[in-house]
C-alpha cells in the first residue's frame, strides 16, 4: 500500500484534481484507493459524493487514537474502488492545534490495509495540517502550475518536506512534481522550462495541461475517466501513467529524495 501526499503551496494549482484524477486512475485499472482529505475546502470530499459525513478527518486528528482513521473511512460516490475520509471546515481550526498534531494522522492510520494507494489531499500552505499530511505519508507528490511564483514554491516545499523527514517520517521520499494546468503560452512554456532546469530528475513528463473537461467531470461529481472525448482520453492516459510511477519503486539520486 503506497501512502501518497499531494502537496502544494498555493491554492488554485489543482492539486485536488490531481488526487482525482489519481483516484480515477485506480478505479479505472482496477485498483483500490483512499482519499484521505485533509484540505478544510474539502473539495474532495464534496465530489466524491462525502461532503455531509458525521465523522471526518478533523474528528480523527481530535480523537488522535491509533488506528481511528479506519473509523470514518466511507464509500465514495464513484463506486467500488474509491473510498474516502472526508474533511470540513471546522480542520481548519487545526492548524493551531499544539505539539502532537503533526504526527496525529499517522497514528490514526495504523493498522489501515486493503487498498493499493491512500492519497492524501493536504491544504495548500505549510502550517500544521500540511506537516501532518507529510508525516503520514511515504511519498510526497508537489503540484505547481507554470507561473512566475512555480520555482520558488517548489523550494519551498521540498525544503519543507526535508523538514519533515527529518523530525516526523524518515520514510518520506519525493516523488517527483507534477506542472499542471498548462496552457500554450511563451510564459507556461519558460516557466516549464525552469522547473525542468532545476529539477532535472524530479519534474514529471508529460505536463498536465489545463483542459475544461476536468472541471466539467468535478461538476458532475464522477471521474474524468467516465468521459471518452479525445480530451478526457488525453488527461485519463495522463492519470493513468502518474498512478503506475507512484506504485513502482522510486528511482533517481537518492540526494533528491532522502535527506
Amino acid at each position: 500500500m503506497i501512502v501518497t501526499t499531494v502537496v502544494s503551496l498555493k491554492g488554485g494549482v489543482g492539486k485536488t484534481s490531481m488526487v482525482l484524477g489519481l483516484a480515477g486512475a485506480a478505479q479505472a485499472s482496477g485498483r483500490k484507493a483512499l482519499v484521505v482529505d485533509l484540505d478544510p475546502q474539502a473539495n474532495a470530499s464534496l465530489v466524491l459524493g462525502a461532503d455531509r459525513a458525521d465523522f471526518t478527518s478533523n474528528d480523527v486528528l481530535a480523537d488522535g487514537r491509533s488506528g481511528v482513521l479506519i473509523d470514518a473511512i466511507q464509500p465514495s460516490s464513484w463506486g467500488p474502488g474509491v473510498d474516502v475520509v472526508p474533511a470540513e471546515l471546522a480542520l481548519e481550526h487545526r492548524n493551531g492545534d499544539g505539539p502532537g498534531i503533526e504526527t496525529a494522522l499517522a497514528r490514526s492510520m495504523e493498522g489501515l490495509s486493503g487498498y493499493d494507494i491512500v492519497l492524501i489531499d493536504s491544504p495548500p500552505t505549510l502550517g500544521a495540517l500540511a506537516v501532518a499530511a507529510l508525516a503520514a505519508g511515504q511519498r510526497a507528490l508537489i503540484v505547481v502550475e507554470p507561473t512566475l511564483f512555480a520555482l520558488v514554491g517548489a523550494e519551498k516545499m521540498l525544503d519543507a518536506i526535508k523538514v519533515v523527514r527529518r523530525n516526523y517520517n524518515k520514510r518520506l521520499k519525493i516523488a517527483g512534481i507534477v506542472v499542471n494546468k498548462v496552457r500554450h503560452t511563451t510564459e507556461h512554456q519558460f516557466r516549464r522550462e525552469e522547473l525542468d532546469t532545476a529539477y532535472p530528475e524530479l519534474v514529471w513528463a508529460p505536463a498536465v495541461p489545463d483542459r475544461a473537461i476536468a472541471y466539467q467531470a468535478q461538476g458532475a461529481f464522477l471521474p474524468v475517466q467516465a468521459w471518452r472525448t479525445p480530451s478526457a482520453v488525453e488527461l485519463t492516459d495522463i492519470f493513468a501513467d502518474f498512478l503506475e510511477r507512484l506504485l513502482k519503486p522510486l528511482r533517481g539520486s537518492a540526494s533528491d529524495r532522502e535527506a
